[in-house]
């Protein structure tokens, strides 16, 4: 990883709930892309391959951007370095910019509900309609009161988490919401969808991320210390997906499990290895799921482990350091990757973690597991 960059999201969220609208999706993913550019000290005549988040169009971002790429296509953020990657591998392209744009909160996106976004087309996988469910908070909330139920994990335990990246978010000036908070402040805040507070919930606002990745030689020719990427590993799980079977019956964990023999193999490392760890976070739930299932503690401790061990900056194994998408910003998880590269170099000012080696990211949605390990 050779460049990274995103939009003011602070500014930007002041402006659109002034009323303005800063940007569309495609202004934002241009802003974002022009400060990894300069970020990264290349030229972009020196890209050849392009990935778009799915917020816009490939095709239309190549041609804003000025670039003439060879090879390209459209992912989420965690797809998209692990497409990157197979990419270079296979001599398709050799430096690949990843760029994501989205202005939801402006446009008012509405991620439940009959109009949700992507409508019918995702109903039956995403929304669950037929079972009455209409957001993907519904679907959480049942998930975690399950959990909570078979393992033992109790609401204050849960807390940890909005706790721990809200103090993270208070040293991070890039961050939405950066006033500390405590487990009692937790435990007060309104349920949104009982057991899930309200600050189990991500936030949603506009802006943009862009990330420029090249082949290894290449890396250490063009620009700074390259950040590598070590490890990356996928596993989906699609029996019985749209019935919720992945998430109920065993939590994502068989998921988790085979990708964590994938991912620090293929790095020769293990948990203990690990400096930090970024989980994607649309609610805070994902966080003691990951612990578990790629073995940071025994399944079934989650809670325990969090109360006890700890999970932020001041305490444990630091998770979601610049405050994730509880705190500091949803960008549907292209804002971790930030994060994990700016650890390893040792960028991330006051919160930055000492002598920062190697970042494991994770992102488990409807059982489909991805696993990236960043390291120096």
């Amino acid at each position: 990883m050779i460049g990274v960059g995103q939009t003011d999201w602070v500014g930007d969220h002041a402006r659109v709930r002034a009323g303005e609208k800063p940007h569309d999706s495609y202004g934002y993913a241009a802003q974002a892309f022009v400060s990894a550019l300069a970020d990264s000290g290349i030229d972009r005549a020196e890209i050849d391959g392009l990935i778009v988040g799915p917020t816009t169009a490939y095709e239309r971002v190549g041609e804003l951007l000025g670039l003439d790429v060879r090879w390209g296509g459209q992912a989420d953020a965690m797809t998209a370095v692990m497409e990157a990657c197979m990419a270079i591998h296979a001599g398709l392209a050799s430096v690949v910019a990843l760029v994501y744009g989205n202005d939801q909160r402006s446009a008012q996106i509405n991620y439940g509900g009959p109009d949700a976004q992507g409508g019918a087309a995702f109903m039956a996988y995403v929304y669950h309609a037929p079972w009455g469910f209409t957001s993907q908070g519904a679907l959480y909330a049942m998930m975690a009161r399950r959990y909570m139920h078979e393992r033992g994990m109790t609401e204050a335990d849960l807390g940890e988490v909005a706790v721990a990246q809200r103090l993270a978010a208070s040293r991070n000036p890039g961050a939405l919401m950066r006033k500390p908070i405590g487990i009692d402040d937790y435990l007060a805040s309104p349920f949104i969808c009982e057991p899930l507070h309200l600050f189990d919930y991500c936030l949603i606002n506009d802006g943009g991320v862009a990330l420029i990745v090249a082949e290894a030689d290449k890396a250490r020719r063009i620009g700074r210390a390259p950040v590598s990427i070590r490890g990356i590993g996928r596993y989906d799980l699609n029996r019985g997906a749209t019935s919720l079977e992945p998430r109920l019956l065993d939590f994502y964990h068989s998921a988790q499990k085979k990708v964590a023999s994938q991912v620090f193999d293929m790095a020769s490392l293990g948990p203990k290895d690990m400096d930090a760890l970024q989980i994607y976070d649309s609610f805070s739930l994902h966080i003691p799921l990951a612990l578990e299932g790629y073995g940071y503690c025994p399944v079934g401790d989650a809670g325990r482990y969090m109360r006890e061990n700890g999970i932020s900056l001041a305490k444990g194994l630091p998770v979601n350091t610049s405050g994730g998408h509880l705190s500091e910003s949803y960008m549907q998880g292209w804002n971790h990757q930030i994060e994990a590269v700016r650890q390893v170099r040792g960028e991330a000012g006051e919160r930055q973690i000492e002598r920062c080696r190697h970042v494991h990211y994770s992102s488990d949605v409807a059982g489909k597991a991805i696993s990236i390990i960043y390291g120096a």
